[in-house]
């Protein structure tokens, strides 16, 4: 009898023992992987195709190089100059109207490297070139920019190297100036309020931008207008507002305000 009580006692002892042990390999097991799981939650979870940023910058996309802008330097190109009445005969309607002749007569100089001549002369060029547009086209005291250009330039004086363009900034000026270009301007002579002028002043002239002065933010003219117009200056604002074109006739009227210029090239 002892010895049945023995080994149950032996057997008990013994199933303890490993259920002891079992659920100490069961418990040390759920903590591993409790500890796996929490590390899993910790780290940063990465997709297989995804790559991880490090630029912390809003934008990590490189931002454009800007492209350097010309330095714009005191322009002033070296044009003869001769008013539309070289020997003051004011008095005169082709010559009252000469500008379009006088500025184109300026141009064609320039271009050609070539001086002007006396003063007679140039007043006889000036009233050549009207008897022939008043030959040619009809009776008229003022040409439009593109009239100018394709009746003096092109089939009176022969040069094609020109184009009239329309304006919508100043800059547009400058930059012709800068690629070594004269340009001629129709303007509402009224607005540039030139003293020199017979006051109030042209309703319609034209006249040759051969510079222009950064510092002062003028652009230099030569003026037909006066005797006294050579690389006469005006300040942008005001012979921006002043250019306008008009139409070919005998004073017609303005009906809106158009601002072209006509681009001259050698």
């Amino acid at each position: 009898m002892k010895k049945v009580r023995l080994k149950v006692f032996l057997v008990i002892i013994a199933v303890s023992f490993i259920s002891a042990g079992i659920f100490f390999l069961s418990r040390k097991h759920q903590q591993e992987n409790i500890f796996l799981a929490s590390q899993q939650l910790m780290a940063p979870t990465v997709s297989p195709t995804s790559t991880i940023k490090t630029d912390l910058s809003p934008t990590s996309s490189p931002k454009p190089t800007p492209t350097p802008q010309p330095e714009i330097k005191h322009i002033l190109h070296q044009v003869p100059f001769t008013s539309q009445a070289p020997l003051a005969e004011w008095s005169d309607p082709r010559q009252q109207d000469g500008c379009e002749e006088a500025s184109a007569i300026m141009a064609i100089a320039w271009v050609k490297n070539e001086p002007l001549g006396t003063p007679q002369q140039n007043r006889d060029l000036i009233l050549n070139i009207s008897d022939w547009e008043n030959e040619t086209f009809g009776p008229g005291h003022d040409t439009s920019a593109q009239d100018t250009a394709n009746r003096i330039l092109n089939q009176y004086f022969g040069w094609k190297n020109y184009e009239v363009t329309d304006l919508v900034s100043p800059q547009q000026i400058v930059e012709a100036l800068r690629q070594d270009r004269l340009v001629i301007t129709p303007m509402n002579g009224r607005a540039l309020s030139n003293p020199n002028f017979t006051q109030p002043g042209p309703e319609r002239h034209m006249l040759v931008v051969i510079g222009y002065n950064p510092e002062e933010l003028e652009f230099i003219t030569n003026d037909p207008g006066t005797r006294n117009g050579k690389s006469y200056r005006y300040p942008v604002s005001v012979f921006w507002e002043a250019i306008r074109d008009y139409p070919t006739g005998d004073h017609e009227p303005i009906e809106k305000v158009e601002k072209r210029m006509i681009v001259v090239s050698q």
